[in-house]
């Protein structure tokens, strides 16, 4: 098993438990279905994204053969380029992210995460195949120009599933410390106002690990009542739509007057 497994099967039980022991949001019935049908649908995309993942090696090692790649072009040493490699993804990351909300149909395979009305630490593997798919063959390009390397492939992912378990979950933290893991990281506070219902609110605090880019490119924002906040996208909560089925023919409904491209 890859790094981001076992970084995976360590930190959801251990979010799933506290999420139960010390929730943020409290008097959250049926957890256990709720995951059940995540995860289903995450099983889903994940195995789709390891059945992809041999093309990303392969670019990656043909580009790394023929010097192709950002970290060639400057002559960056190993630990510098790895460095500077592994943030500029993140910030690619942020980008696409930023795309899957405004371009039409990402937004149709995106929403899928979006419509998820109980976020908790499961809602980080909600994702509709299609949206894995687009995304994993975007990702084997920007591989190919950034000169990705197999080791910052294998530290982001782990990292990033680490971080998304994490800022997805119903876990009570401290509001010193989520306030001060938001100078550099995404923490549950931001993520929460990103997955409200409200447009204003879903269109922003796009970062995966850094909350940086929110910060420098306009899309940060705060919410002091986050207890308040209601998720979903104001369509599909009911039951019959979180069925991972239905979500695997979410894509396919039409959108809502001025949702396409929010």
């Amino acid at each position: 098993m890859t790094a981001d497994l076992w970084v995976g099967m360590m930190v959801l039980p251990l979010l799933f438990l506290l999420e139960g022991l010390r929730p943020f949001y409290k008097e959250r019935r049926h957890r256990w279905r709720h995951a059940g049908r995540n995860l289903g649908l995450g099983l889903v995309s994940g195995l789709l994204g390891a059945l992809v993942t041999p093309l990303l090696l392969l670019a990656m090692s043909r580009a790394d053969a023929a010097g192709i790649g950002l970290r060639h072009w400057l002559g960056l040493g190993p630990v510098v380029g790895a460095v500077v490699v592994f943030i500029l993804f993140d910030c690619w990351m942020y980008l696409w992210h930023r795309a899957n909300h405004r371009i039409g149909l990402l937004w149709r395979l995106h929403r899928v995460h979006h419509t998820d009305t109980a976020m908790d630490a499961t809602t980080a593997l909600r994702f509709h195949p299609g949206e894995i798919l687009l995304s994993s063959l975007t990702n084997a390009v920007v591989f190919v120009v950034l000169g990705m390397t197999l080791t910052v492939f294998i530290a982001y992912k782990a990292a990033m599933i680490a971080v998304i378990l994490f800022h997805h979950s119903n876990v009570a933290i401290p509001a010193r410390l989520d306030r001060a893991l938001d100078l550099v990281l995404v923490p549950p506070s931001m993520h929460r106002v990103h997955h409200s219902e409200r447009r204003i609110e879903t269109d922003s605090n796009y970062g995966t690990l850094f909350s940086v880019w929110d910060r420098l490119l306009g899309s940060f924002r705060r919410r002091a009542d986050i207890q308040a906040i209601r998720f979903g996208i104001g369509r599909f909560g009911d039951d019959n739509w979180q069925r991972p089925l239905a979500l695997l023919r979410l894509p396919l409904v039409a959108d809502a007057p001025g949702e396409a491209g929010r």
